[in-house]
């Protein structure tokens, strides 16, 4: 099995990222509209997975983002999101082992949590790295139990991925120490049942 950054920097530089940015956008527009709803201050973001940073330069235009970041384990990827933004925040890293400078409001992330062997960790350590207490992450993934038809996708791709129930996902939130938990789906089509997006607040640690 390859390994999930691997394909995506392949993608990068083969283009393939500004078809996953048009795919996914109706999907990203609604978690994002989900996540600042209702928000009065001031906030700060990260992007776990950003691809080419287009969701980070997306929320930057909201009037209250701060600061938006964005973190991929492709480099290719982050080579063209700094391209594409050089004053941009960046980085390069596998997600694991990655850690902000300082802790953030929300975290956002979209297709990214399943490419984990074990999605629970990477919530942990985002929980304990990343997001400060009373913070919002919210997720979307299309690759999941009840979307039948991305059950081939490891296949397709050669690389490994995580399959959940939606039922699962939001067990890991629950479990990993994530309140007010809310799940719906996106950009839903006659063809397609919709990303599955999960959200919750993060309780004090």
């Amino acid at each position: 099995m390859r390994n999930a950054t691997d394909v995506f920097s392949e993608w990068a530089l083969g283009g393939k990222d500004e078809g996953m940015e048009k795919n996914h956008a109706d999907a990203v527009s609604e978690m994002l509209t989900h996540l600042t709803y209702g928000i009065g201050t001031s906030f700060t973001f990260i992007d776990a997975g950003c691809g080419n940073g287009w969701a980070v330069r997306k929320i930057k235009d909201h009037p209250l983002c701060e600061k938006a970041i964005g973190v991929d384990g492709a480099e290719d990827m982050i080579r063209k999101a700094n391209a594409i933004d050089a004053v941009g925040n960046y980085f390069y890293s596998d997600l694991m082992k990655w850690i902000p400078e300082e802790k953030v409001d929300f975290i956002h992330s979209m297709e990214v949590m399943y490419y984990f062997e074990n999605p629970g960790e990477l919530i942990d350590h985002m929980k304990l790295n990343w997001l400060k207490p009373g913070g919002k992450m919210i997720m979307g993934v299309d690759f999941y139990q009840e979307h039948e038809r991305s059950h081939t996708w490891p296949t397709d791709l050669g690389t490994h991925m995580t399959l959940l129930s939606e039922k699962n996902w939001i067990s890991l939130f629950n479990d990993h120490g994530f309140s007010h938990i809310e799940n719906f789906r996106a950009n839903v089509q006659d063809n397609f049942p919709g990303t599955l997006v999960i959200s919750g607040v993060l309780d004090s640690i």
